[in-house]
Formats: C-alpha cells, structure tokens, sequence
C-alpha cells in the first residue's frame, strides 16, 4: 500500500517549550474547546491512517479516571531510531514540535494535520500520556509525565518517565494513545460525550466505510447517552446530506453524487435540493471543516452557475432575450456537501476556517463542471434537473422583487436616517469595537434597559413581540418585516449579497430574551436571521444570549441573584435561614437598577458568544427549530432546551 513507513519519514523541526506557556497558540482556547481540540489531534492522526488506506476502525474510550484513550488499527506510529533526532520514531512524535510523517507525500498521501505539533502539543498539556503501539509482532509502550520542577518553579512538559519497552507480542498493528489533560491548564478537564459523538459520526461520514467507536466508560455520563455507539456509513456524503435533510423536505429523492480528481486534489460533492429559501454548502478539507468555505467552494459555485445556465439556454428555460440567472438562483434549496483531499494545504487567518488555495478553486470547477455536465446530458435526470430549473426560475422572480425591496430599505435609510430605527437608543460612544447593542424583548424590559444602561457603549433596541420566522419567508418578505428593517438599520452592515462586516456599528450583539419558551423562541429566530442572512456576525463572534436572572434572594442588606435552581440552592444554602426569594417571571419586573447590575454591567453579567463549530449541526439545528415539522422541534424543545443556563442553540454548537 506504499512505501515503508519507519523513523525517518518523521521530519523534526524542533522543541515543546512555549506550548504552556501560551497554550492559546496552539489550540485556541483553554475552555471546552480547547480541551476538545487535544482529543482531535489524536484522532485526526488515526482517521488520516484510515483516509490513506491504512486503518478501518477507530476507537475512543471515556475512562472514570478523566482520561480519555483513542485505538486504530493503523500501520502504528514507527519504534525505530529517528536518525536526527537520536529518539525512537514515537518519542519524536510526542516530544518535539514539528514533528510528524506529514511534511511529505510518501507516508501519506493527504492529511489533516498542518504542521505536526498536534500529539507533542496534547502530551505538554497533559498531566501525563501513555502511547502503545502494535508493530512487526511485537508491543511497545512509553509513558510521558508534565513534572514540577521544584527548582525552576516550573512544570517540565511532556518528560519521557520511561523509554520505549517492548511489553509483549502483538496479532495485527495499531496504535493506543491515553491521556488525561492537565487541570493546570484547563478550565475543566471533564470531556462531553455528545461533542465527540457529533465529531466522530461527522468524521464516519467524511471517511466512507471507517468504522468509529465511541465508549463512554464514566459512571456519571451525560444524560439520555449510551454507553457504546458505533458509526459507520458506507454511501459516505450521500448519507450525510441525507442526515443534514432529515426535517427537510425534498424536492427529487435522487442525491447528485459527483467526484473527480485534478492536478493532484480529489474532491467529493453531493447535493440534493429541498424545499427551502436558503442554501446550506458545508465544506471540508481533509476533514477539516471549513465553515468559512474558502476557494473549494468558490470553484463548485461557479461550476454549478456555469452548467446550469448553460442547460438552461440551450434546453429553454432561458429565452434570448432573458439574462442568465444568478448562482444564488441556483442554489436556492441545495445541501451540499463538498469534500476536499489535497497537500500543502494553505488556510486563512489561524482558525483553519477558511481554504486560500488558488488551486483548489481551478480544481473544483474543473471536476464539478465535468461531473455534472456529464449528470445532466443523461435523460435519466432529466426530471431531477426540471425540477432544479423551476426552483431557480422562481427564485429568481423573487430575487428581482427583493432587489426592489431593499433598494426601497435603502432609500429610506438615506432619507429618514435615525428615524427609522426610532426605538433605538442609540449610544453616545463612536467606537463600534466597544459599542454594544441590546435586543430586547418587549417594551416594557425595553424601557427598564435604556434608563439602567451605560449610555456611552451601552444602545438599547426592543422588539414589540416576535418578529417574524425568517427560515419560511422569502428574503423579500424578510425586508417588508419592520422589526428586520429596524435591526438592518441600526447594525448599519446590510444583508445577505449587500453585508459589510466592516460596516458593523455594534461589535457586540446581545439578544436579551425572557427565561421562558416565548423568549427561547424569539432567540431562536433572531439566531436564524442572524445565521442566513448575516452569518459573518455570528462566525466573527459578534452576537451573544443575555441571561438574565430566575431568583432574587434576599436577606437584610444582602442580596444575590440565582441564575438556575442549582445556583439558587447554593445562594440560599449560603445565606442560612431568614431569606426571602423572588422569581422572576420576565426582564419586565426588573427595575432599571436591577436589569443594570444583573444583566447589563460587564463586571457581573454572564453572557454566552455564540459560535459555530458545526456548521452541519447548526444547520440541521435550525430546520429543526424553524422549519416546516413540528414533531422533531417538539420533541428536540422537550429533550433538550433549558431555557436560562445553557441556550438551546449552544446545545449543538450555534
């Protein structure tokens, strides 16, 4: 299956030493995902094994312990000596930064990792990890210890505690990495089941007929989980967009499948339009999500726009005297997922978010083009690509009456200005990076807000009842709306093909809703506004859920505020006997001072940044909130929403 694979494929760049100190380079963050991010280092290493014909099973197990194990049934990271560094091959691979058989085509043909740092940076911030690997009939196994140094005062990262030992004889290859991150530097080292199960059933679809295992051995596991769950889809992207469509409706039961190879780069499409307003294009780069597309994507789109005019003049749906249609036209409705395979892989910005390369862009409008020239010359898809023309054809009728619109929005910004955006408390400061705009719930918690508020950085935006459900509506419904006209007006960005992030004149966002299902529910439709129609607000990080407070408890002079009942037991626990609680039913029965300390001071507020770390999920998240079936939404409320501590979108990484 290639070359051999030994100690010398390991390419070494050099040394662990600023990865403690500044773990924030390395993976982000040291939240949850931070924490998370080790766990896919390693098992990126194991799927990349799979990806190059190598494995076809992965295991990760959750140990009582708070150490967390991943298993393949790989080649096995090489025992031999690496002839420049002087180490055996694996304690390269833990020990030194820039290291890894992936600065080469020869031990894999295409890879996720960028640069090799990923298990030297898990092992410097783990309190300690064990590797053992199956190899030529034998079994070897090393342990790796982050030690404090009494004399330095320092931790020493990552210290081989013992050689590379030979422990017994093996049936097969592989390799066992265990670990358990360090406390020391994590905020909170407990691992969420469902985060791995998300990624790992992801990853199962990405790599066609891979086995994933996910055992969840803790005692105290997460609720509504099960202890072992397997996933494997032999149809690859085709059971994806099957999953993502799930609560969708759609529109020809066929999944176009495309797939090519050019100039070295491989990539897999599959498509299939449903009945909805809006595209949903998830892309990947040798697994890696690219919620921000990148030049793959720009390639599919334009290939797409391309054939499809092209059928459409020549089979007319296009009249001479018609302009072409808009890819946005075309599109309309789609899932698509794209999948890329390629070297020397270039991403904007550190995030990984974002692919830069030209090339992937020639690529993929070379395949696509070719692909689906050759899907819809077929008569057996004659139906399928009838049913494609209509929708556009549609979509573009409606796009010319949303043009209208929002050249009416745009003149009447011009025109009336501030009056527009008449209920909004504008604030006095200028400086948009500081500048925070509340949305908030009904007039009432709308007038307690703008007399507590900071008025220098602090502007105050209330929603007279719940605006209106945009993931059902046109985007030219959406600008007839006056509560969406308000918002547009007072971010300053536009929308949709005319959005300037540069524009933004709030640079936080903050949706101030009721702890109740009525204020859940308009969260929920200003995070679906927010994701379809400014999405760059959300990926850039502007936009965040207020919580407000349950409970007051108050005893004498002292008063707390209890955001959920756990907190509420603890405060009053605290306080002794004698206290008096009040329950919040709404923002509304806050006075300005109170709305001001518990919900709008920056030192004591808690607010929630809302992400996206699944574009996939959040996806399949918002059809099930938004869309046309009710039984899914009800069932997923009922399941999952708590409506204060934890916002129901944050539930699947929105």
């Amino acid at each position: 299956m290639g070359e051999a694979y030994g100690a010398n494929d390991i390419k070494v760049l050099k040394g662990l030493d600023a990865v403690r100190m500044r773990p924030g380079m390395y993976i982000g963050t040291t939240g949850s995902r931070g924490l998370h991010h080790l766990l896919w280092e390693i098992v990126d290493n194991a799927i990349d094994e799979a990806a190059n014909g190598y494995a076809s099973k992965v295991e990760v197990t959750l140990l009582d312990d708070g150490s967390i194990m991943v298993e393949d049934d790989g080649r096995g990271i090489p025992v031999d000596m690496n002839e420049t560094a002087k180490l055996p091959g694996v304690e390269v691979v833990f020990t030194q930064l820039h290291a890894g058989g992936k600065f080469d085509t020869k031990s894999y043909g295409y890879s996720g990792g960028l640069h090799g740092v990923g298990a030297s940076v898990v092992n410097a911030l783990s309190r300690w990890l064990e590797v053992e690997i199956k190899r030529d009939g034998k079994v070897y196994r090393q342990r790796f210890e982050s030690l404090y140094d009494e004399k330095t005062e320092k931790v020493l990262a990552g210290i081989p505690v013992t050689g590379l030992r030979e422990v017994g004889k093996a049936k097969g290859t592989g390799s066992m990495v265990r670990f358990l991150p360090d406390d020391r530097i994590f905020e909170d080292i407990r691992f969420s089941g469902k985060t791995i199960a998300k990624r790992l059933r992801e990853l199962a679809f990405l790599t066609k007929g891979i086995e994933l295992v996910l055992n969840d051995q803790r005692k105290d596991r997460e609720p509504d989980t099960e202890s072992r769950r397997v996933f494997s889809y032999n149809n690859g992207l085709m059971d994806f967009v099957r999953y993502i469509n799930e609560d969708k409706t759609s529109i020809h039961p066929e999944i176009i499948s495309l797939n090519g190879s050019k100039d070295g780069i491989a990539a897999e499409v599959a498509i299939q339009y449903t009945n909805s307003y809006t595209e949903s294009i998830i892309s990947y780069v040798n697994n890696i999500p690219t919620s921000e597309g990148g030049t793959h994507e720009t390639g599919f789109k334009t290939a797409i726009t391309k054939v499809l005019n092209d059928y459409a003049r020549r089979f007319n749906y296009l009249k001479e005297k018609d302009n072409n249609l808009n890819g946005e036209d075309y599109r309309e409705g789609i899932t698509a997922i794209i999948s890329v395979k390629m070297n020397d892989i270039q991403f904007e910005g550190q995030t990984k978010t974002k692919l830069g390369n030209p090339e992937a862009r020639t690529a993929l409008e070379a395949i696509v083009t070719d692909q689906l020239v050759g899907f819809v010359e077929d008569t057996a898809n004659d139906q399928v690509i009838k049913i494609i023309m209509e929708k556009a054809i549609k979509a573009a009728k409606v796009r010319e009456a949303a043009r209208k619109a929002r050249d009416i929005t745009r003149k009447k910004n011009s025109l009336e200005g501030a009056p527009l955006v008449g209920k909004l408390a504008s604030c006095t400061g200028k400086k948009a990076s500081i500048n925070e705009l509340f949305i908030v719930e009904g007039d009432s918690a709308g007038g307690s807000a703008k007399q507590g508020r900071d008025r220098r950085f602090q502007a105050i935006l209330p929603l007279r009842g719940k605006p209106l459900n945009v993931e059902k509506k046109r985007l030219d419904q959406v600008l007839a709306n006056e509560e969406f006209r308000t918002i547009i007006s007072a971010l300053g960005t536009g929308i949709d093909e005319d959005f300037k992030l540069q524009n933004l004149k709030y640079h936080k966002i903050i949706i101030l809703s009721d702890a109740d299902q009525d204020g859940a529910h308009i969260r929920a439709i200003l995070l679906t506004f927010f994701y379809r129609y400014m999405k760059e607000l959300v990926t850039e990080g502007h936009v965040y859920i207020g919580l407000s407070p349950l409970y007051k408890i108050s005893k004498g002079k002292a008063i707390e505020y209890a955001y959920n009942e756990e907190e509420l037991q603890q405060k009053t626990k605290k306080m002794g006997k004698g206290y008096v609680i009040q329950r919040y039913k709404g923002l509304g029965e806050m006075d300005p001072e109170q709305l001001w300390e518990t919900t709008m001071n920056p030192q004591n507020r808690s607010i929630i940044q809302v992400n996206i770390d699944d574009a996939a999920q959040a996806d399949r998240l918002v059809t099930i909130l938004m869309g046309d079936k009710v039984d899914p939404r009800r069932q997923y409320i009922s399941a999952h929403a708590n409506f204060n501590k934890e916002d129901i979108f944050q539930k699947m990484g929105v």
